[in-house]
């Protein structure tokens, strides 16, 4: 059986990478039938507007944040409270940005499982609560929100009925987020509550639509998917912004490379999806509620549909020249949602289970016939790889395990040629991000 298979797939001269059979036990825990039901749920609440109903226990984004707190419990109860699940508030007041009509305390949902080794290293996903109609401020008319984003929450959600089955070093937190139609608030809420909090983020995975394969352009298809990622955070320092200028990595910043990982963990696991990376912040001038987390330095990306269908976005439920509008449960695949969050949880699992990234790495070798690569020791690794890629490419296309040192020269690979990074490997096998190098080594 598939699950049972243990699969070496050589990347270069030395080293290889073996999967993780727990890993397929996870896609195929993933349920149609409950993302499926989610989904309907949520957009059986008529709106979930961020300004609508809180009192109903039937419509309104008050009865739908409310429920999705009584399902992280029921998760939390099925693996012996193993989540943590609570409220997590900021009070908006009215005027604050022209969609705020009204004061009103943005909530979120959030269901914490802990790590067992690093319970303040944490790894996100999120999914939104709130939808919209054509008007950002109209909170009455009814608003499915079945793709935007009761796709996102829903995986959320079931993210955490199948990770919950298991232990993890580093902790996951399943988050339902807020106010994101009205200018990324829950998010913005969140993220500062984590830096006061002094939480170490490993990287968010923002869900932010992923239920349609039939795109306006007439494309079809159940396979693609895109990753967006910024190149480097908005918070480097000068320094590190002209270091880019002389040594490269406009395009290796943290969230980038947590891109990367998504996009390699899933064509080792699911190779019948096509991820597709798109070197971007967000879509032309739209937003998504990884930003937020950008914004504070941390890696951040948003992994959504391939082909979107703008009819079905942000639009009052109508037929208007033959078109039917309106984000509406009849136009979401259920089966590709249930894809995309599989993908979201082997990258999760694999984070999770892996030890902590190198803070330090140096790099050297200038005008050598070799490239000299040296890192902090990290704890709880068994080793390291050193990974290079050719200037152009997208992806770190070469790899050399090295073992359990904290220096090491490629022998024969010109520095000019090359982007480096090195990543730390645990005793399971699963490996961190990969670090690019913050250093020069001169010696």
């Amino acid at each position: 059986m598939r699950k049972y298979l243990l699969i070496l797939f050589i990347v270069s001269l030395q080293g290889f990478s073996q999967t993780d059979p727990r890993i397929y036990d996870m896609i195929d825990a993933v349920s149609v039938d409950r993302i499926r039901a989610d989904i309907t749920k949520l957009a059986q609440f008529g709106t979930r507007h961020t300004l609508s109903d809180t009192i109903s226990t039937t419509r309104g984004i008050g009865a739908a944040r409310r429920w999705i707190k009584s399902e992280f419990e029921a998760i939390s109860d099925s693996c012996d409270g193993c989540l943590d699940v609570s409220y997590q508030k900021n009070l908006i007041t009215q005027g604050e940005n022209n969609r705020i009509t009204k004061d009103v305390w943005v909530v979120n949902v959030v269901a914490i499982q802990r790590g067992s080794k690093y319970p303040n290293r944490y790894i996100i996903m999120s999914g939104d609560i709130d939808s919209r109609v054509s008007d950002p401020n109209d909170y009455i008319s009814n608003s499915p929100g079945a793709n935007d984003n009761a796709s996102g929450m829903a995986g959320t959600m079931e993210a955490a009925r199948v990770l919950s089955k298991y232990k993890f070093e580093n902790s996951i937190v399943y988050l339902g987020l807020s106010g994101e139609e009205q200018g990324l608030l829950g998010g913005k809420g969140f993220a500062e509550y984590a830096q006061e909090s002094g939480w170490e983020i490993i990287g968010v995975l923002n869900n932010d639509m992923i239920g349609n394969i039939k795109g306006v352009n007439g494309v079809i298809s159940n396979r693609d998917f895109r990753i967006f990622s910024e190149p480097v955070p908005p918070t480097e320092t000068e320094k590190e912004r002209k270091s880019r200028r002389f040594y490269g990595g406009e395009v290796d910043g943290i969230s980038r490379q947590l891109a990367r990982y998504t996009h390699k963990i899933t064509q080792l696991y699911m190779p019948e999806m096509n991820p597709i990376m798109i070197y971007r912040l967000d879509r032309f001038g739209r937003g998504g509620h990884h930003r937020p987390f950008n914004d504070l330095g941390y890696a951040g990306i948003r992994i959504m549909e391939a082909h979107e269908n703008y009819t079905q976005q942000h639009q009052d439920i109508r037929i208007e020249n033959g078109i039917e509008y309106g984000d509406k449960l009849k136009f979401v695949d259920f089966d590709y949602a249930t894809k995309l969050t599989a993908v979201n949880i082997i990258t999760m699992a694999s984070l999770a289970w892996s030890p902590p990234a190198p803070k330090q790495v140096g790099i050297g070798g200038i005008v050598e016939p070799a490239a000299r690569m040296q890192w902090d020791n990290v704890e709880g690794a068994k080793g390291y790889k050193i990974y290079w890629r050719e200037t152009t490419s997208p992806t770190w296309d070469h790899f050399k395990y090295v073992g359990n040192v904290n220096k090491y020269t490629l022998e024969g690979i010109v520095l000019d040629n090359y982007f480096f990074g090195v990543a730390a490997i645990g005793e399971n096998g699963h490996e961190s991000l990969v670090v690019f190098p913050n250093q020069i080594v001169r010696e």
